[in-house]
């Protein structure tokens, strides 16, 4: 078993270029370009709700004996010291408790066996005695190596759902138990689960939600001006641009280098300022701001039809604050993070797709301990007062990468969110949820990554991973594009950004291009994707009934039709998006 350490769509109407096009039904365009179909298809055992029965038992139980503890302790022992009971609830449920805890991994354990190469999904419903603490699923190896499987926030008097997972890089027995560094408590447990996936079943499935999430099956028939199918026209179709936005972070060098400037227009139509937009690089000293390099970046992505991502407005840790910065007292510390917020968000206002606002903010503090606990909602307030049109983000790191980091655990996140969007006057800001993706070597845990999606997608918040890489080693190539499609294939996720580019821009973690700009074998598994991930030009001709139907990639598309009788044609502009799935498209040619 291997654990890594931390390191939109756009709806529209259809468009008509001719006045034959029909359409059997339309849909209003939402109320920002960011906002997509809301009716997550995540996997629906998951909620970051505390419910006062446990849920059911996922995959009915996998391969955990007595999962549900409907057969007395069998399969389940102490480990290490305290002792475990059963006990029923009012509503005549059975569940286990850990007691007399004396170390934080005292609990209740199992065998189980795991096999190399597979993935495993994790889930069981929590609850502790008293308080609110985070318990975390452990995995024991036969060398004595604890691994973690996930944690979540649990509460006296409700059920928590703990979901997660591991990858076994090794074949061999390993006992599952459960931590929580305060041994004051005991921990309740019901309704556990296992799962096994090998690494075939694994991308099979990501390939069904891709084709389910990302695809939709429309018909198109043509008739001409007096409603009679034509049979036999030929149809070509053309995808003139994607939905999903995937893209690439960016910097200075863009602004020295054409090579570089064809090498990203070629690809990407999104992007995040790895550091030009941060306050350390236009405010170096005090009350001297210098947008120079930041707006000759962002003139660049306008120029070639670029979205950006603002990154950041602030950042939480402390290292990373202007020098100047690190010595002000409270009130000039107020001072000047109030004069920044309004600089840089003023200047770009509607000219971003979103904000990082406070970024890092579950592991860092620097402004809350400085300037009072609710500092980062109020910078989120006045955000979203300065530019209305942009998503705010919460950005950080862990909470998709490692298991092993409670504190940005999905869980925390959310329940950090939350606290954030019930400051006074954000309920009507327009929330994103950003997971970094700093990838360490190795094997990528997929199970823990897509646990924390599900989760996180609860909230019904469009999720962005919004600085995806991948650490060097052998195998890199494959590891990220595991991540990326882990990331594509999950309904909730809106959008991907990787901290990825060429040799010469100094992207050395995941290195896409070398210094002639040939791709590494990463920025041909990228190249791949963004070739897989679009519908390739193809023509085809009706059938009797003057239809054809097929499934496309969500994104515009440039239709042509010709009749080859009266040897007339027509092109239509077409957006397909969830919305359509199933509908029939009219597209009229005259003689």
């Amino acid at each position: 078993m291997k654990e890594n350490p931390r390191h939109l769509s756009i709806l529209g109407m259809l468009l008509a270029l001719s006045c034959c096009l029909l359409l059997s039904q339309s849909a209003p365009a939402p109320a920002h370009p960011l906002v997509t179909d809301s009716s997550y298809d995540y996997d629906s055992s998951a909620t970051a709700e505390c419910l006062a029965e446990p849920g059911s038992t996922a995959y009915k139980g996998g391969i955990i004996v007595n999962p549900e503890f409907s057969n007395s302790t069998a399969g389940w022992t102490v480990f290490g010291k305290g002792a475990i009971e059963l006990r029923r609830s009012p509503e005549s449920n059975v569940f286990m408790v850990a007691l007399h805890r004396k170390a934080s991994r005292d609990s209740f354990s199992q065998r189980v066996f795991l096999e190399e190469g597979n993935h495993y999904s994790f889930s069981a419903w929590i609850q502790v005695s008293k308080g609110t603490e985070a318990v975390a699923a452990m995995f024991r190896t036969s060398e004595g190596v604890f691994v973690s499987g996930g944690s979540v926030v649990a509460n006296q008097g409700c059920w928590s759902l703990l979901k997660g997972g591991i990858f076994a890089n090794s074949s061999g027995p390993a006992d599952v138990l459960f931590e929580s560094r305060n041994t004051s408590i005991d921990l309740f447990i019901d309704n556990v689960s296992l799962q096994p996936f090998s690494k075939k079943q694994w991308r099979s499935h990501q390939d069904e939600r891709i084709k389910k999430v990302r695809k939709s099956e429309v018909t198109f028939r043509v008739i001409d001006c007096n409603g009679t199918e034509v049979r036999g026209a030929i149809i070509s179709v053309k995808q003139t641009k994607t939905e999903f936005p995937f893209g690439c972070g960016l910097n200075f060098h863009i602004l020295d280098s054409e090579e570089y400037r064809n090498w990203f227009s070629a690809r990407f139509k999104y992007t995040t300022f790895t550091n030009s937009m941060k306050w350390y690089s236009t405010e170096v000293k005090r009350g001297i701001e210098n947008y120079a390099v930041a707006d000759a970046m962002v003139a660049f992505a306008e120029e070639n039809g670029i979205r950006i991502r603002g990154h950041n407005i602030f950042w939480d840790d402390p290292k990373y604050q202007p020098e100047w910065v690190k010595t002000l007292s409270g009130e000039e510390l107020r001072a000047a993070a109030e004069r920044r917020i309004n600089s840089v968000v003023t200047r770009y206002n509607g000219r971003l797709i979103a904000w990082d606002v406070v970024n890092e903010n579950l592991h860092f503090s620097f402004f809350e301990d400085k300037l009072g606990k609710n500092t980062s909602a109020a910078y989120f307030s006045t955000a979203y007062s300065l530019d209305p049109s942009s998503r705010m983000f919460m950005n950080e790191y862990n909470t998709i990468e490692y298991s092993g980091d409670v504190t940005a655990g999905p869980s925390n996140y959310l329940k950090r969110l939350k606290g954030i969007l019930t400051y006074p006057g954000n309920d009507r800001l327009l929330p994103g949820i950003g997971v970094e993706g700093h990838f360490g070597q190795g094997q990528p845990n997929l199970a823990y990554i897509r646990s924390s999606l599900d989760i996180l997608a609860t909230a019904g918040i469009p999720i962005w991973m919004t600085e995806v890489d991948v650490g060097k080693g052998p195998g890199q190539d494959e590891y990220l594009e595991q991540v990326l499609r882990e990331g594509f294939s999950h309904p909730a996720v809106e959008g991907i950004i990787m901290f990825a580019g060429p040799e010469s821009a100094g992207f050395n973690v995941t290195t896409l291009a070398d210094r002639n700009f040939k791709n590494t074998p990463a920025g041909e598994a990228v190249d791949r994707l963004i070739e897989e991930w679009r519908t390739g030009s193809f023509e085809t001709r009706t059938d009797d009934q003057g239809s054809f139907k097929t499934a496309l990639y969500h994104g515009e598309y440039e239709i042509r039709v010709e009749n080859p009788v009266w040897r007339s044609s027509t092109v239509t502009k077409v957006e397909v998006k969830k919305a359509l799935r199933g509908r029939t498209i009219d597209i009229k040619i005259g003689p």
